[in-house]
């Protein structure tokens, strides 16, 4: 059966769900999604994902999408240990809910400050969606007290999903010197999730230049 990825390069969701199929060994047919030209409105996406959404996967006969749902259904069907999704009910708790910041906070408010940027024209960043952005960096750097990761001190699912988002703005070159655990936390990560410069770098680069253009 074909294990296939729907797979945009700028968007962070989707990254992260490459770099986990990296980290689980598995290497999906990659089916690029070009968001901008509004690949994921034509007819054949749709009848896979009527929402439109990257990243989507296909396995077999199962088809699923949101990041957060992906990457635990990964290493829940191809995993051989449970070091990036704990089976321990109090410890796959904390991961569980550092995904949905990931995904509900985190990547929400860096959407809130490309899309506009993007999409609609605007031609500079809205000062309180980026006062947003930076007070989720706040709670990340305290969730980062006393412990290497988001989730303790092994390198989980939930990482994964929130440096793909957090790198983008490194990319900005936004300072984030006032969060010490937050740059030491990105480092590990860099080190410490496979193909992390191969898969994650090309599209932040890309969506920075991106930003960067319309911004200009």
């Amino acid at each position: 059966m074909v294990l296939a990825l729907y797979h945009c390069p700028p968007s962070p969701p989707s990254r992260a769900a490459l770099l986990t199929c990296k980290m689980l060994g598995l290497n999906p047919e990659i089916r690029e999604v070009n968001l901008l030209a509004g690949d994921q409105m034509k007819p054949e996406f749709l009848k896979i994902n009527p929402q439109h959404i990257v990243p989507t996967l296909v396995d077999g006969d199962m088809t699923i999408w949101e990041s957060g749902a992906i990457v635990s259904y990964l290493c829940n069907a191809y995993a051989k240990n449970d070091s990036l999704y704990p089976t321990d009910p109090k410890k796959r708790a904390v991961v569980d809910q550092r995904l949905h910041f990931a995904n509900g906070t985190i990547f929400t408010r860096l959407r809130n400050i490309v899309f506009p940027v993007l999409v609609l024209g605007q031609k500079e960043i809205d000062p309180e969606k980026k006062k947003d952005f930076f007070e989720a960096i706040g709670w990340l750097n305290t969730f980062l007290d006393g412990q290497n990761y988001v989730a303790g001190n092994n390198l989980t699912v939930a990482d994964i999903c929130i440096v793909t988002c957090f790198s983008t703005f490194v990319a900005l070159d936004w300072d984030f010197s006032a969060y010490p655990n937050v740059l030491a936390w990105f480092e590990r990560c860099k080190k410490n999730i496979k193909s992390f410069n191969e898969i994650n770098q090309p599209g932040v680069e890309m969506l920075a230049a991106g930003l960067k253009a319309k911004l200009a």
